[in-house]
């Protein structure tokens, strides 16, 4: 920095030779007296020492030299002036650098100093140099500090002393030396003092971390150019990019001081390179725990495979958090799903193994599977292209065999995939706007506690977090907004699902997913599922509704609570059973249906809400409660609520268990469900045995098997009105359907009871 140089202000005096009527006797101000035919001054031609020079005689107490020049003072800007002086002859004096302060209206400045150090001239013929700073801050070295309220100064000598020597003064020189107190004054280093070249080839590593161990608190400046760092760097200090940074793909750059999106797509030049090397630093180092776009954009052309970024991560499990930013998909081929059709063998003694698998160089690990025999959503978790085998993220339930199979990959915005294990991982506070070309997440593998909360994600292609085995474990999705892609398709055609979960514990809460064509679909047990809307339905008139909660596991020990359920139906499953039919395993039970609100709008009369898939035969419900929903029709009555989809197999309805539907509310539903049901029935005409029909109230079908309680209403009288005082006894599962009890007196009788009978037995 220098003024002169950059400003074209103009500091140095005039030479003594441009006349002797630049230089004042007195402090320099217009109308004082100059040296110009002054006794006591004369130019001398060539001295010895400095060639042109002054000669002047002290006749004065302080004998004053100043430049009627008006110098600038700038704020920030600090100016030397230096004097070379010798005395000739006479007596010996002292000289010193001196000034007049002047305010811009023109007014002396005064109570500041005005003086620099003072030099004594000690023998004749010998030159001393005598200088001075001046500046506007009280900084070490600076002489005369001279504040902000300066516009300018008049400067020069003074001769102090004993007079009648005769000295001779070189010119006087000023110059700005503010880049003196650059390094002090200024809150950055820059690289280029440390070596940096910023050509793109040098490798400026060293040059970065140079500057980093010398900024002390300072930041760091990289001007413009392109600085090759050829290895990871650690930088303490915060960061202003003027030129972009070139880094092989592995290694990390860890910006401590200023670790977040915007200076990272500085530093790169690079908004999609920018978070790729974020998320790099954030998985690579232990001093930030979350990565903050700082409510920025960034524009992704292609799928992030995290493992690949980061390949000296296999695992990981300390919390980190990528937050607050937009992520918008570029169309691009890049996302465009591979899709691989291969024949593999199937054995389900090896339950999560795919063998003799051809093709298998080209299934990649998160291949979803489809075909014949195979679950919804299940994914290709490892694969050993050397043994031909596949390991599964669940088993297939259509028994052993050879059969042809598609494996389909999706295109992930983050794909965890490529690790072993990923645990606690959150993404907070971020819009994906997928446009119809990219799911959101791939879980790892393995792993716990993946978090997705406050994030609205928009049109995602396929999925929205998949999982292709166990790192689903504890999953959680918090005040989520999920809008799919199929928004206009009728709901039979729709092809999409929001998530799917492998591991146990799941929270789902207060998210809102609108029109998937599955909206979740869960694995193992202790799922908590909270505060929802999912909505599946479409446009159709008179139309079929889809599953969108569906459980694939018999025993879930699982909580639905608080939900709005619109336009979809619970679906509980055993589809990831290799060998579905009942055995020494637990059948369906330990799941919790409370204080949801259901609707159905413009559906067909046999939609329902809730329906049991057995895959296999001998399962029943061992542990089911159905309490205080809302169960509302729109636009047209369904039947009923409830049913067992019959496709592989029924129920054995001898064995249910602890089921229990009531005190809901049904608006438009031909039918209510309730177990245990309360039954009223009367007998106008003497009969020794009453039927009481309670099978249509019966959830699933299912048979009258017990009676809790039976009870007069009023007498129940013979044939000649005489009070029958004997107690009946009840036969259940009476009838072709076993839905039927009944009652038997000991002599025909006529009156009105109320029955409470059940479908399951209670414990």
């Amino acid at each position: 920095m220098n003024i002169a140089i950059t400003d074209g202000v103009t500091l140095m005096p005039p030479l003594f030779e441009a006349g002797l009527d630049h230089w004042s006797s007195e402090n320099g101000t217009a109308g004082s007296a100059t040296y110009a035919g002054a006794a006591n001054a004369a130019l001398v031609a060539a001295d010895a020492n400095f060639g042109s020079c002054l000669e002047m005689v002290k006749t004065q107490t302080t004998q004053k030299l100043r430049y009627m020049g008006q110098t600038p003072i700038l704020p920030g800007v600090y100016l030397r002036i230096t004097a070379k002086v010798k005395a000739v002859s006479g007596n010996l004096c002292s000289v010193r650098i001196a000034g007049y302060a002047m305010s811009a209206s023109g007014t002396h400045v005064s109570g500041l100093d005005e003086v620099g150090p003072s030099v004594d001239l000690t023998a004749y013929g010998r030159v001393e140099t005598v200088s001075a700073i001046v500046g506007t801050g009280a900084r070490g070295g600076v002489d005369m500090n001279w504040g902000t309220g300066v516009a300018y100064g008049h400067f020069g000598l003074d001769l102090t002393g004993l007079n009648n020597g005769v000295v001779r003064i070189e010119d006087i020189e000023i110059e700005d030396i503010t880049e003196a107190f650059l390094r002090e004054m200024m809150d950055w280093v820059d690289v280029r003092d440390f070596g940096a070249v910023g050509d793109g080839v040098t490798n400026d590593r060293a040059a970065f971390a140079a500057a980093d161990a010398a900024a002390a608190g300072r930041a760091i400046l990289v001007p413009e150019g392109s600085y090759y760092i050829g290895s990871s760097l650690f930088l303490n200090a915060p960061m202003r990019f003027v030129g972009t940074l070139v880094m092989p793909d592995a290694a990390r750059l860890a910006l401590a001081g200023s670790f977040d999106f915007p200076t990272y797509a500085r530093a790169f030049g690079d908004e999609e390179l920018a978070l790729k090397k974020g998320i790099q630093a954030l998985l690579g180092y232990t001093d930030h725990n979350s990565f903050d776009l700082c409510g920025r954009r960034v524009e992704l052309s292609g799928p992030i495979d995290v493992a690949a970024i980061c390949p000296d991560v296999t695992s990981f499990a300390n919390r980190r958090v990528i937050t607050n930013g937009q992520i918008n998909v570029i169309e691009d081929p890049a996302w465009v799903s591979s899709v691989v059709t291969s024949q593999a063998t199937y054995n389900s003694a090896q339950a999560y193994q795919l063998t003799g698998v051809a093709n298998i160089s080209n299934i990649p690990v998160g291949a979803r599977i489809s075909g014949t025999g195979v679950g919804r959503e299940v994914y290709v978790r490892a694969r050993n292209v050397g043994a031909g085998s596949l390991t599964l993220s669940e088993p297939l339930y259509g028994g052993s065999g050879t059969r042809t199979l598609t494996f389909t990959r999706d295109r992930y915005i983050f794909d965890f995939s490529g690790f072993d294990a990923l645990s606690r991982f959150t993404l907070d506070n971020i819009e994906f706007l997928c446009n119809g070309w990219a799911s959101v997440v791939m879980l790892a593998p393995n792993g716990e506690n993946f978090q997705m909360r406050d994030c609205w994600v928009v049109r995602p292609k396929d999925r929205v977090i998949s999982s292709p085995g166990r790192g689903c474990q504890n999953l959680t999705v918090d005040r989520c907004n999920v809008l799919s892609n199929e928004m206009s398709v009728p709901a039979q055609d729709r092809t999409s699902v929001a998530l799917n979960v492998n591991a146990n514990d799941a929270k789902i809460r207060e998210s809102v997913f609108v029109r998937f064509g599955l909206t979740m679909i869960f694995n193992g047990s202790g799922h908590l599922i909270i505060g929802n809307h999912w909505f599946q339905g479409d446009d159709e008139s008179n139309a079929t509704r889809l599953p969108g909660l569906v459980f694939a596991q018999t025993n879930v020990q699982s909580a639905v609570t608080g939900n709005y359920i619109d336009d979809n139906i619970i679906e509980w499953t055993n589809e990831y059973d290799a060998t579905p039919d009942l055995g020494t395993d637990y059948s369906f039970g330990g799941l919790t249906v409370t204080g949801n609100t259901f609707v159905h709008i413009n559906c067909a009369p046999w939609v329902t809400w809730f329906s049991v898939k057995p895959y296999g035969t001998g399962h029943f419900v061992h542990g089911l409660s159905v309490t205080g929903n809302v169960f509302k029709s729109l636009n047209g009555a369904i039947d009923r609520i409830e049913k067992v989809d019959t496709s592989f197999a029924t129920l054995d309805y001898w064995r249910m268990r602890n089921v229990v539907f009531e005190n809901n509310m049904f608006n438009a539903v031909n039918q209510i469900t309730v177990n245990p049901v309360f039954v009223q029935t009367t007998v106008a005409s003497v009969q020794a045995v009453w039927t009481v029909d309670a099978a249509a109230y019966l959830p699933f079908g299912g048979w009258a098997r017990n009676v809790e309680s039976l009870v007069a209403v009023g007498a129940v009288t013979n044939g000649a009105n005489a009070r029958v005082t004997a107690m009946p006894y009840v036969t259940v599962e009476q009838g072709a359907n076993h839905d039927l009890v009944t009652v038997t007196w000991p002599e025909a009788a006529k009156g009105k009871i109320n029955t409470v009978i059940r479908m399951d037995t209670p414990n």
